[in-house]
């Protein structure tokens, strides 16, 4: 199984649907507005307007389990990150990301470890997980890594599909 075959929900209703992202790389990211990382965003939306046309897509999964820093509504949510960031990327609904409500979705992603051989439970708000096409794990990031850093962009061209 894929991560493409597992069902959330996207922001404004209805599901997200994952498995059209099958074929294209896909940077998942659990994203807060009220946090000090959220500035994040705008390189985010620079990485969905540079790379899209190559077959890439962030998918941001808003999550409020780290000091409440996503308290808003689905609606709330969506116009704070098109107003400041100009975020145009799709988003999941809120989820929980660990703990025992965790979702399929990060209880499939937490067993990859990242460069630094963390695995395990998600440590704060912007951590990062590139999936390539197949919709396997090709990397785990940690919140303080900027999404154009370096060791991103390298993965990223590695397995984009185009």
């Amino acid at each position: 199984m894929s991560v493409f075959d597992i069902e959330i929900g996207a922001l404004a209703g209805g599901p997200a649907d994952l498995a059209q992202y099958r074929g294209r790389a896909v940077l998942i990211v659990n994203v807060a507005s009220q946090c000090g990382l959220t500035p994040q965003y705008a390189a985010l939306e620079k990485l969905q307007q540079h790379y899209a046309p190559r077959g890439f897509t962030v998918l941001g999964v808003p999550c409020n389990q780290f000091m409440g820093q996503e308290p808003g509504t689905p609606e709330e949510i969506a116009t704070f990150c098109s107003a400041t960031y100009g975020a145009s990327f799709p988003m999941t609904q809120k989820t929980d990301v660990h703990g025992e409500g965790r979702h399929p979705l990060y209880a499939a992603l937490i067993t990859t470890a990242d460069a630094d051989g963390y695995s395990g439970e998600v440590r704060w708000n912007f951590e990062k997980f590139l999936i390539a096409p197949d919709g396997t794990v090709a990397a785990r990031f940690s919140p303080q890594t900027e999404p154009d850093a370096p060791q991103i962009i390298a993965t990223l061209e590695q397995i984009l599909p185009a």
